[in-house]
């Protein structure tokens, strides 16, 4: 579902996170079974590598660092880390998790917003960026 961009950029961030959260754990599954994975339980493992919130939160951070993000991608991870959350896993700490909904508001951005080649580009750079810290 494509929406205009004044009206993304209104979404509260975390609806953009929850919207992104879904996107990247079908793509991860995707990845997943493309490469081989045919067992649930261990596709479920394998999942959780790179959806987990600390791995999302290293790849964000990896991406402000190294500058590959627009000015108007900042602006969302910006937002989305601020967003105040009244829940935080029990498994992580608060920043981990604030980075980790900036990221997947990001994607959330992306994907309401019908640009989809820099979502997938976005995804496969976050799946590589996990692979490559394994």
């Amino acid at each position: 579902m494509q929406l205009d961009k004044q009206s993304v950029k209104q979404l509260n961030s975390l609806a953009l996170a929850y919207m992104g959260d879904a996107i990247y754990e079908v793509h991860v599954r995707d990845h997943l079974i493309r490469n081989g994975g045919v067992k649930p339980q261990q596709l479920h493992r394998s999942a959780i590598r790179y959806v987990a919130a600390t791995a999302q939160a290293v790849v964000i951070k990896r991406w402000l660092e190294e500058e590959l993000l627009t000015e108007e991608e900042v602006g969302v991870v910006r937002r989305g880390r601020n967003a105040k959350s009244y829940t935080v896993p029990k498994n992580t700490d608060v920043m981990t998790y604030r980075y980790s909904t900036a990221f997947e508001a990001l994607l959330g951005f992306h994907y309401l917003s019908g640009n989809v080649e820099r979502l997938e580009e976005l995804i496969d750079l976050a799946i590589s960026n996990t692979m490559d810290r394994s």
